[in-house]
């Protein structure tokens, strides 16, 4: 279990760092992830796959959050006087550009090495992000208008629990995005056997057998009162990269609001 105050020169332990029982880390997975920290921000780093994502991902964030709260699309901070809450946040990869699209952001990771690295980053980058160090469990009793969780609930301990707490995290009115790999023999070889075999992601980050079909994960959000909003997929072609599609095969993110 990873439960521990972080404190660094240039921010303050939170008070959701410590003193909690985050029954959703899985002390492997979060000590897999919080080795990579250091090179986080290298986009040829270990997490240059993540790199890879984050604008098609973040196209995709703010083409639902336009939509569900009627943003204005011209706008270079449409997320002004929203609350943001990313779950599984890294080193801050998406944490950071929420804060620029005007959000104010809260972001919590199992590694504590992650939280140290976003906070000296960002730090660094004059944005102020409440990082913290822990499960869904850091942010109890807290609401926030968007909620995003990506490529991460394949790495928790409960689906269904943590499920849950993102639902419990949800304000009225609010909005819940998450990615995540299909459990189709396509992802089995594109990202186990292509990607960890070649050293494109770092061996050991997945377990095939813990990804979540699109059923499994609607049936999750449902049972704890949401709702699927839109499913789209995520693609990967040599000459394209990655992008927004209809096949689900790989991997796919999901919108959702309370029921």
């Amino acid at each position: 279990m990873v439960d521990a105050t972080v404190t660094t020169d240039t921010a303050p332990a939170s008070p959701g760092d410590a003193g909690l029982d985050h029954a959703s880390i899985v002390a492997t997975e979060a000590a897999h992830f919080g080795a990579m920290a250091k090179d986080w921000w290298d986009p040829r780093g270990s997490s240059a796959m993540l790199h890879r994502l984050n604008p098609v991902r973040l196209r995709y964030i703010r083409e639902q959050a336009d939509r569900h709260f009627d943003l204005d699309p011209a706008s270079f901070t449409p997320l002004a006087g929203k609350t943001a809450l990313d779950v599984g946040c890294g080193a801050g990869l998406l944490a950071e550009p929420l804060k620029r699209l005007g959000a104010a952001v809260t972001a919590i990771d199992a590694a504590p090495e992650n939280i140290a690295v976003a906070r000296d980053h960002a730090h660094a980058s004059g944005l102020v992000i409440d990082y913290r160090a822990g499960g869904v469990e850091a942010v109890a009793g807290e609401t926030f208008d968007l909620v995003t969780c990506l490529e991460v609930i394949e790495h928790v301990a409960d689906p269904a629990s943590f499920v849950a707490g993102l639902a419990g995290a949800l304000a009225e009115g609010g909005l819940l995005i998450l990615s995540t790999p299909n459990r189709t023999p396509l992802s089995r070889v594109a990202m186990i056997t292509l990607a960890e075999g070649t050293g494109r992601i770092p061996k050991g980050t997945h377990d095939w057998d813990k990804f979540l079909t699109p059923e499994e994960l609607t049936g999750l959000l449902g049972k704890a009162g949401l709702a699927v909003r839109d499913t789209r997929g995520l693609s990967f072609s040599p000459t394209a990269g990655f992008t927004l599609s209809d096949s689900l095969a790989l991997n796919y993110l999901v919108t959702a609001t309370r029921a």
